[in-house]
């Protein structure tokens, strides 16, 4: 990779809370990988028909690539042949769906496929099945979090009580989309260095790392974007000519009077989107677009750069309707149970009721896009 010497850019990373005159519970995360339990949630099930072999897998100490190559291995197929709905963290217990372009096989060679891959590889196959075709990122509906929060600063009783407190706000006002510091790597490294390539057009050999470090520009500038709306009580009610997504049905409409939806912005039914700024944007217009410009303008980049650089540009879900979240007590501490939709980070859930700002939520596994 060509490096050029260029002057960073000062990166604001601090993000604000939406239930930020509660107290949190503390605490630490990760003790081992049964505190943190990922289940990908599928968009469709398999129909036992088809040249693609799904395999249902719970892992631990194994990424999504470490898993990837094995089965490649064992199949005896590219990489390439070998689909995922999204990646996973070795630092957790996750289950996850991979599938395998086997072509016509009998139901002998599905049966014995199982144990093929367990002589193989230290994971558990839950089931296989086939299906008619490749398994694709984006291909779930999101995760279900099983995380154990220990070294708690308070009492049990009193974690619960805190954690209660805050949920009833999260689940009132909806959990700011923002990325989680994974995205943004240590420091906000990932996001200078994207920023370089902006500025300087500096040539990236590996195709991967440099989308990857041009999406956490995105992923920075998304944040700065709720944040403001946050910090300018525009949070909690539409803006005329935000652009809106239906939760429910994920349609994108132009919000052309305010009062007329309202309700159900309250109601949850529909949330503005935030920007992942890009020449193929649908760029929002009136005091929406301003604020939108305004947050380009004050990171010093333009749409032009976005498009020379090829970033596309799309719209994020600015709100998240939660569900299905809960918490209990454990012998090892607090045990928070929630769905998070594809995309989301639990990082983002998980700072609200702990209130830790001292780095203890960087390493936490996380599904990523």
């Amino acid at each position: 990779m060509t490096t050029t010497t260029v002057t960073p850019l000062e990166l604001d990373l601090t993000l604000p809370f939406i239930s930020g005159e509660l107290p949190g519970v503390g605490g630490s995360l990760r003790a081992s990988t049964d505190h943190f339990i990922v289940e990908e949630i599928p968009l469709y099930e398999p129909s036992g028909e088809g040249q693609h072999l799904y395999i249902n897998i719970t892992k631990e100490g194994l990424n999504t690539r470490d898993v990837e190559m094995g089965l490649a291995r064992i199949f005896g197929i590219a990489n390439r042949d070998v689909g995922i709905a999204g990646m996973k963290d070795k630092h957790a217990r996750t289950t996850q769906t991979f599938s395998i372009s086997v072509g016509y096989v009998d139901e002998a060679f599905v049966q014995a496929a199982p144990a093929r891959i367990a002589e193989k590889l230290p994971v558990t196959v839950n089931w296989a099945r086939l299906h008619k075709n490749k398994l694709k990122r984006g291909h779930l509906l999101g995760n279900r979090f099983t995380v154990t929060i220990t070294d708690l600063t308070v009492t049990s009783e009193e974690a619960v009580a805190r954690a209660q407190a805050i949920i009833g706000v999260l689940e009132n006002r909806g959990l700011p989309n923002f990325y989680g510091p994974q995205r943004l790597g240590r420091d906000g490294m990932n996001v200078q260095r994207g920023m370089e390539i902006l500025r300087t057009k500096q040539h990236v050999s590996d195709r991967w790392l440099r989308g990857l470090l041009l999406a956490s520009v995105q992923s920075y500038l998304c944040n700065r974007y709720l944040t403001r709306r946050i910090l300018d009580r525009s949070y909690d009610t539409l803006l005329l000519g935000d652009i809106a997504k239906k939760v429910d049905t994920g349609g994108l409409f132009e919000v052309a009077d305010v009062e007329a939806e309202n309700p159900r912005y309250l109601a949850q039914e529909i949330s503005f989107t935030a920007p992942m700024y890009g020449p193929d944007m649908w760029g929002a217009s009136g005091p929406s677009g301003v604020l939108e410009e305004e947050v380009l303008a004050e990171n010093s980049f333009t749409i032009e750069q976005m498009a020379k650089a090829r970033l596309s540009g799309t719209r994020r879900m600015g709100r998240l309707r939660l569900s299905d979240l809960t918490v209990e007590t454990s012998e090892n501490g607090l045990v928070v149970r929630f769905f998070l939709p594809k995309g989301a980070f639990a990082t983002t859930l998980l700072r609200e009721l702990m209130k830790n700002e001292d780095g203890t939520l960087a390493s936490v596994p996380e599904e990523d896009e």
